[in-house]
């Protein structure tokens, strides 16, 4: 008997998500005083999954694997839990694993709950709890199945350290055939992904044109943090359409989350109402984002953000 925990790797080093699952993983497994494994996809050092709780890692190694194939990496998951015999299996929120989900929870005959927020309540029954309605309300559920499977949210949990090494062994399950054949990737190289980043600098219709957003990407370039937009800025073609957050965009878990010229419509707060402070500039009082905001400066943009930024950039001189 063990918990499994799925941990997703880019280029062989495991995202900070999957360290996020492990550490969960790990909480589980002391609540039920068994193990973790974890199944890794042409994972590379495993030291690190080691150092946030798990005990053996399952590498599977296919170069056909390289680009994700939900069937194939379901089936390579499932049967890791079945060779493990695996009570629960931890998932993170990220789209690949939405996709998996409900192919594991198919083959496992399990049960499926998402947006976990902390540990289970008891290990019997096992109720854990989620957010509801774009976050607006947290919900206590419980699995009954006899292997359960959890979607923990991302940033809800945090990386915790645990001492320890894991072993690692390769893992050859039968993927059958490929009926998807990936043909090519492409991928922003030289930025902070949305989905990793710590910090996220936003902005909307309220910087008039894409010219003006020289000031934005200095924010994020001091900061160390992910540029992103409004629903309308990328419609309009200003932004990249996968800088888009929002209810129907990227959703956003960041632990700081800076609005600048976004009005805050209701689909863009779903969309990253799970960000743990926010920070909004704009010019109207009125504007709906200040009521979900943590701090807020009611100004002119174009004379706010570039005085910031020296401030920013002074202090970050100052204590380098």
């Amino acid at each position: 008997m063990s918990v499994l925990v799925y941990t997703e790797s880019e280029n062989g080093v495991f995202k900070k998500a999957s360290l996020e699952v492990a550490s969960y993983a790990k909480g589980i497994a002391d609540m039920m005083g068994t193990s973790v494994t974890a199944v890794a996809v042409n994972g590379g050092d495993t030291a690190p999954l080691g150092t946030y709780g798990v005990d053996k890692v399952l590498n599977i190694k296919d170069a056909k694997l390289d680009a994700f194939n939900a069937a194939a990496y379901a089936k390579g998951i499932a049967a890791a839990a079945k060779t493990e015999g695996a009570q629960v299996v931890v998932l993170t929120q990220s789209a690949n694993a939405k996709y998996l989900a409900p192919l594991l929870a198919v083959a496992l005959e399990a049960g499926y709950a998402s947006n976990v927020v902390s540990l289970p309540e008891s290990a019997s029954p096992f109720t854990v709890k989620r957010t509801a309605f774009t976050n607006k309300a947290f919900s206590h559920t419980e699995i009954t199945t006899a292997i359960k499977i959890v979607g923990l949210g991302q940033n809800a949990y945090g990386l915790k350290e645990a001492s320890g090494a894991a072993a690692t062994e390769d893992f050859s399950p039968e993927l059958g055939d490929f009926g998807v054949e990936v043909q090519s990737v492409d991928k922003a190289t030289d930025k902070v992904s949305i989905a990793d980043a710590e910090i996220v600098v936003s902005a909307g219709r309220g910087l008039k044109g894409p010219e003006n957003w020289g000031m934005i990407e200095e924010m994020a370039d001091i900061l160390g943090a992910a540029t992103a937009c409004s629903k309308p800025v990328s419609d309009l073609g200003w932004r990249p359409h996968g800088e888009h957050v929002g209810q129907t965009g990227k959703p956003v878990a960041s632990n700081l989350y800076i609005a600048i010229g976004i009005s805050g419509a209701i689909q863009h707060l779903a969309g990253i109402n799970s960000s743990k402070v926010k920070v909004v500039i704009n010019n109207d009082p009125e504007a709906p984002f200040f009521k979900a905001a943590d701090y807020g400066i009611v100004g002119d943009a174009f004379e706010v953000v570039p005085e910031l930024n020296e401030k920013l950039r002074a202090f970050k001189a100052a204590n380098s």
